[in-house]
């Protein structure tokens, strides 16, 4: 494990959620169209709007893998053309970190950790899965953020930052959840990126229909996180023959190569759509979609500034860098990233306990080639500590 002068901030930290995440506070009268269990052929399943859901193999986390156990697979080096399934090797039973937080803190105090950003597993899939549903989304994410609260809280000791998940599918229902939240010791919110499926249709979440809910989020101050996990994108993929169901660590070489377009489409339409503009405190963090598209959106970006000016406030590479912080995955190529947005607007993020992430966090210093000590820190701690502090509207003017 690599060694620090400083403790680290983890901005994309991961919980495996109890089994009753989404079940222990859902309202009875939504009971059949979110989330249940069942046992079909001898396993137990997942069942989502009724239909069997397979976002995540095992979604009981137990057996699970270990940390890490993908890091070379997903740099690309697989020699032995491998299967997932044989380099996963051995699972283990659920470490009770993994699910209670006063088991977590010693295991960051050994990783080096001071504080991390927690997001869901499971959770990240689920908003695609009841899409056709929006009453049921708003019900199933009510239910879910109550269970964060009770296992983990949106602020544990000042070191674990549990981000409610919010969706927009129902604008009044949101603001109604929004205030609710912001009640509370909120430091950070989740979001996917993805087009919001709203009973009137799929929209851009910076359609207007959706200020009331940025306008409350940028008068708090309150950072969002767009976090990686299924954003619809399957649609496409059948589009072009290949199966249209998401599920973690089954991928076609096809999806691999469209594996950052929601990150890319995301960040394209809250700066061509203006939602900055209209609300000027607004921070954005992308988290688990990695980097690589950064420079495509930043070329593209570029020419649509020159072609249309008049479409933009500023030049909107300009807003980027305001507005977005990026977690770039820890295998994409950070240097030239640092020299694109610069190093304030990076966060270091190792997806533990996950597979595909790092088994010791703060060795994504390791691909912190060419940074100075100064940028190291702010990668590797205050960047994400600016991001856990909100700035209300009133103190930011």
């Amino acid at each position: 494990m690599a060694q620090l002068d400083f403790q680290a901030f983890d901005a994309d930290n991961h919980y495996y959620e109890a089994t009753d995440a989404f079940t222990r506070h859902i309202e009875p009268r939504f009971q059949k169209r979110c989330m249940q269990w069942a046992q079909l052929d001898g396993k137990t399943r997942l069942l989502v709007g009724g239909k069997v859901n397979r976002f995540i193999p095992n979604p009981t986390f137990d057996p699970v893998s270990k940390p890490g156990v993908l890091d070379q697979f997903y740099r690309g080096k697989n020699p032995d053309a491998a299967s997932v399934r044989e380099i996963f090797g051995e699972l283990e039973p659920i470490n009770p970190a993994y699910r209670k937080r006063e088991e977590r803190l010693p295991v960051m105090d050994a990783q080096g950790l001071e504080s991390a950003f927690l997001f869901p597993t499971l959770g990240v899939g689920m908003e695609q899965a009841l899409s056709e549903d929006p009453p049921a989304v708003m019900a199933a994410f009510r239910a879910f953020n109550r269970w964060l609260e009770e296992d983990w809280g949106y602020n544990y000791q000042n070191r674990l930052y549990g981000a409610p998940y919010l969706s927009m599918v129902l604008v009044d229902e949101a603001v109604v959840e929004l205030e609710r939240i912001l009640a509370q010791d909120v430091h950070l919110i989740v979001m996917r990126a993805a087009p919001v499926y709203t009973p009137e249709g799929p929209k851009s979440p910076a359609d207007p229909i959706f200020d009331p809910i940025w306008a409350r989020i940028n008068e708090a101050g309150v950072a969002v996180a767009s976090h990686g996990g299924d954003g619809g994108y399957g649609r496409y993929t059948a589009d072009w023959g290949e199966g249209g169901e998401t599920e973690a660590f089954r991928t076609s070489p096809f999806q691999s190569l469209l594996g950052s377009r929601n990150a890319y489409d995301m960040m394209a339409a809250l700066i061509s759509h203006r939602l900055f503009e209209r609300f000027p405190n607004l921070r954005i963090a992308s988290v688990e979609m990695g980097s690589n598209w950064v420079p495509y959106l930043f070329q593209n970006l570029e020419r649509a500034w020159g072609q249309t000016p008049k479409s933009f406030a500023e030049n909107p590479m300009d807003t980027f860098r305001r507005h977005i912080w990026v977690s770039p995955f820890h295998e994409d190529d950070v240097p030239k990233l640092r020299d694109l947005l610069g190093a304030d607007r990076l966060l270091m993020g190792s997806d533990w306990p996950h597979a595909e992430g790092l088994a010791e966090p703060i060795d994504y210093i390791d691909e912190l080639v060419g940074f100075s000590d100064e940028e190291i820190r702010k990668v590797m701690r205050e960047n994400a500590l600016e991001l856990s502090t909100p700035r209300p509207a009133s103190a930011a003017a």
